[in-house]
């Protein structure tokens, strides 16, 4: 991120950030009851392919991991300029999380879904759920231990040690694994249950919270504070995250709709990182214009810039094309599990094959 869109984050006031989060949990837990109370629904934003025959997809749902912001600048992308509508679906419906993503694609509820390597892994390892991941948005996961320069302050895995740390449950295993993958005792921490909200970190209740680098850091940071980050994927974790996830059966009996959804879902992200201004405006002019209060264009714009620049493009993507997993890759998201206490091979969680086939049958798209 520019110097310029740090400038611009902190004209938000600290309040107005507050209520923005607390009207997040509000949706969150909407979303989840309703989707544990119906088919998955149809989103908001209406696929670019409404009303054509399509070529045999029919309409496709995907099962987001977060709400409708700049986080998904490239599926926005592949919807509005048609990308998904091309590639042969009549609609696509992006369904709003955080829900339990692993189980609505398991259960037929989602044809994919975007979730991470822990979090899949555990679903198949402990829930027996028939998944796979065929392809990876994030090279890098985005989560970190956020803190404040003049509070926490913490910058390495040892000075967690005596502190109070906020963690979300959905992400206690995820910490626990930070700690074990740097030897620190669990009892040398004190965990808070937290949600998804930032006021206690700002208010000194706690000293750290699991969070987004690309999400609730850059929140913090536009509220005025000089703000310290713990990556995971740089001490211990390096799993990949909005990662594609699909069943066992769609991948075996449905291999050329998975192929068409990754090339649209290749074309909207090239397109996303080519123009981060304009993913971010689709987010809050369009495909997230319900969210109440609404999304900031300066933080979208900077959540945008910085997915791109941190977690999507790499050596390796630049070589071999976005979505792609390496085989180092592979093997770093093994020691992850296994540092989480989940152990899996290769082809238990990762199934790359149709995403070889589909740069194999577009190259044009390694950008």
């Amino acid at each position: 991120m520019t110097s310029t869109t740090h400038r611009l984050l902190r004209t938000s006031p600290a309040r107005r950030t507050r209520r923005w989060q607390a009207a997040i949990a509000l949706t969150a837990a909407t979303v989840l009851l309703a989707a544990c109370g119906d088919d998955g629904g149809d989103s908001e934003a209406s696929g670019a392919g409404d009303g054509s025959d399509g070529n045999g997809f029919g309409t496709v749902s995907v099962q987001l991991s977060w709400i409708k912001n700049a986080e998904f600048a490239g599926e926005f992308m592949a919807d509005d300029k048609g990308y998904f509508k091309d590639a042969g679906f009549d609609k696509v419906n992006l369904l709003p999380g955080p829900v339990s993503t692993e189980e609505l694609v398991a259960t037929g509820k989602a044809d994919f879904g975007l979730s991470n390597a822990i979090s899949t892994g555990a679903s198949i390892a402990n829930s027996d759920f028939p998944l796979k991941i065929v392809g990876t948005t994030y090279q890098k996961n985005p989560f970190s231990i956020l803190s404040i320069s003049d509070k926490g302050n913490i910058k390495t895995p040892q000075d967690l040690v005596g502190k109070k740390i906020g963690v979300q449950d959905p992400n206690l295993s995820l910490f626990n694994a930070l700690l074990a993958a740097n030897d620190i005792d669990p009892d040398d921490v004190e965990i808070v249950p937290n949600g998804f909200d930032i006021a206690p970190l700002e208010d000194g209740q706690i000293d750290g919270l699991v969070a987004y680098v690309t999400n609730e850091s850059l929140l913090v940071k536009g509220d005025g504070f000089d703000t310290v980050d713990l990556p995971f994927a740089d001490n211990g974790l390096p799993f990949v995250a909005e990662s594609v996830i699909a069943t066992e059966d769609t991948i075996k009996n449905k291999p050329d709709m998975v192929k068409a959804f990754l090339k649209a879902e290749i074309q909207g992200w090239n397109d996303a990182c080519a123009d981060p201004e304009a993913g971010a405006k689709l987010a809050v002019d369009k495909y997230g214009v319900d969210i109440d209060p609404p999304l900031e264009l300066e933080k979208e714009v900077a959540q945008a810039e910085q997915q791109c620049d941190l977690l999507v493009n790499t050596d390796e993507t630049a070589a071999n094309g976005l979505f792609t997993i390496s085989d180092d890759l592979v093997q770093d998201n093994l020691a992850s599990l296994k540092a989480a206490k989940i152990d899996l091979k290769a082809d238990d969680i990762f199934d790359l094959d149709l995403l070889g086939e589909v740069y194999r049958d577009n190259p044009e798209l390694k950008k």
